[in-house]
């Protein structure tokens, strides 16, 4: 992997499409995560403005400290970052209030972490209107178009995806030649949606490597009768995922009326 050229050319595209769209920069969901430190370290790179968002909603210590970490490395690095906390717990909380749904639904807790990333995306929303700037998406090719690892209109909701091709080793690979702090590039990555230690590992059941394998194995052609134990298990959650979050990956449906009823 050739990280130099890659991160120039991703630099040269995000320059490119800001000067095309007519935006100032660009604004970025700064969690303590490995996704959104590369990205924010590219749009950096870029000598535009960019606006770093910590949105925090019942965060963990260490996300946040991370995240801190991450936004005072690089308003060191570039001078035309800055950054701003909006915290959402209150209205998060006023959310939930509102809303009065019976605590014994058995869709709760997920219906409540997609709305904290839904949040956020209006959060990060706001502040581009107001500045003219560009909402640069973190996820990456795994979560993207393998197995649907994101909120939809949450952390899906973005006007550029600058990483959307990278595999996550190739995102580690970055973030060490981009010198991403130490203690992001080592923590175990999380979404942080559900207030407690749950890492993606624990959500997906499979670790990045085992799905980016997955992946490459399906590109080329396999199925899972072609494997046994560990890898026939991965294969096989890799295509559960995939299938179940094609509503996701796939363009909004749209009903087309017959010209003869129009």
């Amino acid at each position: 992997m050739q990280t130099q050229k890659i991160a120039e050319h991703i630099t040269q595209w995000l320059k490119v499409y800001a000067e095309q769209a007519h935006q100032n920069g660009f604004v970025i969901g700064i969690s303590g995560g490995i996704d959104s430190a590369v990205t924010a370290t590219l749009c950096a790179q870029t000598g535009f403005p960019v606006l770093l968002l910590e949105m925090p909603i019942h965060q963990a210590e260490n996300q946040v400290s991370r995240a801190q970490e991450l936004i005072s490395q690089l308003q060191a690095r570039f001078p035309q970052v800055t950054s701003k906390r909006v915290e959402l717990t209150p209205v998060f909380e006023s959310f939930k209030e509102a809303s009065r749904v019976d605590s014994t639904e058995p869709n709760l807790s997920l219906a409540l972490a997609n709305t904290r990333a839904r949040l956020r995306m209006t959060t990060l929303y706001y502040y581009a209107g107001l500045h003219r700037l560009l909402v640069a998406g973190t996820g990456n090719k795994v979560e993207d178009f393998g197995v649907g690892f994101y909120t939809k209109y949450g952390d899906g909701g973005v006007d550029l995806s600058p990483i959307a091709d990278l595999m996550k080793s190739e995102v580690y690979a970055l973030a060490s030649y981009l010198k991403v702090p130490e203690s992001i590039q080592k923590a175990a990555p999380t979404d942080g949606l559900f207030g407690d230690n749950r890492t993606d590992e624990d959500q997906l059941g499979a670790s990045y490597d085992e799905l980016e394998w997955a992946m490459h194995a399906v590109a080329d052609g396999h199925k899972s009768e072609d494997f046994t134990e560990r890898k026939k298990e991965v294969f096989d959650i890799f295509t559960r995922l995939n299938k179940a979050n094609q509503h996701k990956m796939l363009p909004i449906p749209v009903c087309e009326i017959p010209r003869e009823f129009k």
